[in-house]
C-alpha cells in the first residue's frame, strides 16, 4: 500500500487517482490530527464488497471450503458431479 500526506494527494490528485485505478494499489492519505484515510479503485471496492457478501453466507463459505478441499486433494469435480453425490 502506498501513502501520501494530505497536501500532497490534493496537489497531486489526477496523479494519484489514476495510479489508484491503474495500478489496483490502495492508497493511505495521511493527515495531521486526523485519521488517516485509504482511497481505492471502484473496482476494487466491488470485489471488496463481493467477498464480504460470499464469505458473509455461510452456505457460499461452505461449498467454496468444499472446493479447496477438492483441489488439494486432487480431484476436482465439475459442479454437476458434485451436485449428484
Amino acid at each position: 500500500m502506498i501513502a501520501t500526506t494530505y497536501s500532497d494527494f490534493k496537489n497531486h490528485l489526477k496523479t494519484h487517482l489514476n495510479q489508484v485505478t491503474d495500478d489496483f494499489e490502495p492508497l493511505t492519505v495521511v493527515r495531521k490530527h486526523k485519521p488517516n484515510v485509504v482511497v481505492i479503485s471502484a473496482d476494487m471496492y466491488a470485489n471488496l464488497l463481493e467477498n464480504l457478501h460470499v464469505q458473509g453466507n455461510a452456505t457460499n463459505l461452505a461449498w467454496l471450503e468444499a472446493a479447496k478441499l477438492q483441489l488439494a486433494s486432487g480431484q476436482p469435480q465439475k459442479p454437476d458431479q458434485a451436485d449428484a453425490d
